[in-house]
């Protein structure tokens, strides 16, 4: 059963940094794109970042020089480097991949469980 873990929210003060980390497992073929999303208190879904099985990535307008995203393919594990945080980062954010399990299937998409950002003084 493919699932993805995801570990590193915490609370820091503004200015301060964190480091998500997001794991997949189970049967994997291949991961295609990874990416982060997030949801502040009461607003949607947000894409924060993503990232192609070649590293192409892709950049909210908001999270742009501070954020950067990457990715392990021999562990099937993406990362999120969080710099100069701000408290309109304060969200929980969700890991995502696309996973095929087997040559000829289509990717699907999974979820994390959320992991709890909080930016304050």
């Amino acid at each position: 059963q493919m699932q993805l873990v995801e570990s590193g929210g915490g609370l820091v003060r503004p200015g301060g940094s964190l480091r998500l980390s997001c794991a997949a497992s189970g049967i994997i073929f291949r991961v295609t794109a990874m990416g982060w999303y997030r949801r502040a208190p009461g607003k949607q879904r947000e894409l924060v970042a993503a990232i192609t099985s070649r590293s192409t990535t892709n950049y909210a307008d908001s999270v742009k020089g501070r954020f950067t995203i990457s990715r392990d393919n021999a562990k099937n594990t993406v990362y999120l480097q969080m710099n100069s945080l701000k408290p309109e980062d304060t969200a929980v954010y969700y890991c995502n991949a696309l996973v095929r399990d087997s040559l000829y299937a289509a990717p699907l998409p999974y979820w994390g469980q959320g992991t709890q950002v909080t930016v304050s003084s």
